[in-house]
C-alpha cells in the first residue's frame, strides 16, 4: 500500500508556523515515543533554526522502556532537551518547567544583560497529527483550554495559552510533510494513527503491521489473541477474525473488522510496550 496524505489545510498550517516562528523563544515538539524519528516533521528543524528546542517523548508508557532511554541519549547528543511524558496521566509533566528554563537559559541571560527582566517565555507547541499535542496542553495547563480528539486534524487554528507569568504557549495544528521519501516512515505513521484510517485499506494496513511485528516482536500477536503463529499475514488475520467472532452475513469472515480490532489493540498498547525504531 502507498502511504501518502497532505490535505490542503496542512499547507496553510505550515505558512502560519513560518509567520509565527519569529514571535517565539522555544519550540516544544511532541513526538510519539514508539517512532521518535518517523513522527518528527523534518520541516520543523528548518523552521526552528536558532530557537530553543525541546522534544517530549509522548505516549512513553506505550514504548519499550529500554528504547526510551536510548532515545533520550540520542536527543541529548543533538543538544535538544528531552523528557519522557504521558500527557494523559500527567507522568513527566512536573519536569517540564525546569526543562523549559534550561532550554531558554542562554536567552534569559541575554535578556538580563539588556535589562529585560521577567518576560514570559513564548513557546510554540508543534507536532504531527495525533501525537497528543492538545492533550499535553490541557494537562500542562490544568484545564481544558484546547479542543482534543482522537482523530488527526482536530486542532484547526492557532491559539495562545497563558500559563502564569512565566510561560505562554502557542498551539498549532498538526502538520505532516508533503511527501514521505521513505514509505516505511509512512507505514509507521499509519500504524500509530497519524494518517487518517478512512483513506487507508485497513486490512492491508493490518497485514503490514502483522508482518512488521513478526520480525520485530515475534510471538506478540499469537500471545495476545491466543492463536497459532503462521507464515502468512492473511492466515494470522483470519485467525484473529475467528477468535474474536468477526463474521458477516452468511458466516463470511469480516477481515476489515478483525483488522480494526488488531489496530486498536496495538495502538492501545495491549500487545505490549513496543518501539518500532531505534537510534542509528
Amino acid at each position: 500500500m502507498n502511504y501518502q496524505w497532505y490535505p490542503g489545510h496542512m499547507t496553510k498550517a505550515k505558512r502560519m508556523m513560518q509567520e509565527d516562528i519569529k514571535l517565539i523563544d522555544l519550540l516544544i515538539e511532541l513526538v510519539d515515543a514508539r517512532i521518535p524519528i518517523s513522527s518528527r516533521n523534518p520541516d520543523i528543524d528548518k523552521l526552528g533554526a536558532n530557537k530553543g528546542r525541546m522534544v517530549l517523548l509522548n505516549k512513553s508508557d506505550l514504548a519499550d522502556p529500554k528504547a526510551n532511554k536510548q532515545w533520550i541519549e540520542y536527543f541529548k547528543s543533538q543538544n535538544i532537551t528531552v523528557i519522557e511524558i504521558n500527557s494523559k496521566t500527567g507522568s513527566g509533566m512536573k519536569a517540564i518547567q525546569n526543562a523549559v528554563n534550561e532550554a531558554c537559559r542562554e536567552k534569559r541571560e541575554r535578556d538580563k544583560k539588556r535589562g529585560i527582566l521577567n518576560r514570559p517565555i513564548r513557546a510554540m507547541v508543534v507536532g504531527i497529527p495525533n501525537v497528543g499535542k492538545s492533550t499535553f496542553i490541557n494537562s500542562y495547563a490544568g484545564k481544558a483550554c484546547t479542543k482534543t480528539g482522537n482523530k488527526p486534524g482536530v486542532t484547526k487554528g492557532k491559539q495562545w495559552i497563558r500559563l502564569g507569568k512565566g510561560l505562554e504557549l502557542l498551539d498549532t495544528p498538526g502538520i505532516l510533510w508533503p511527501k514521505f521519501e521513505d514509505q516505511e516512515v509512512g507505514m509507521k505513521l499509519a500504524f500509530i494513527g497519524s494518517i487518517n484510517d478512512e483513506i487507508l485499506l485497513e486490512d492491508e494496513l493490518a497485514m503490514d503491521l502483522i508482518g512488521f511485528l513478526k520480525n520485530s516482536y515475534p510471538g506478540s500477536i499469537a500471545q495476545r489473541f491466543q492463536i497459532e503463529d503462521s507464515e502468512t499475514e492473511a492466515e494470522i488475520l483470519r485467525q484473529i477474525a475467528e477468535v474474536r467472532g468477526c463474521y458477516k452475513k452468511g458466516n463470511e469472515i469480516d477481515y476489515d473488522k478483525a483488522a480494526s480490532i488488531l489496530m486498536d489493540e496495538f495502538r492501545a498498547g495491549k500487545l505490549g510496550r513496543m518501539t518500532l525504531e531505534l537510534p542509528k
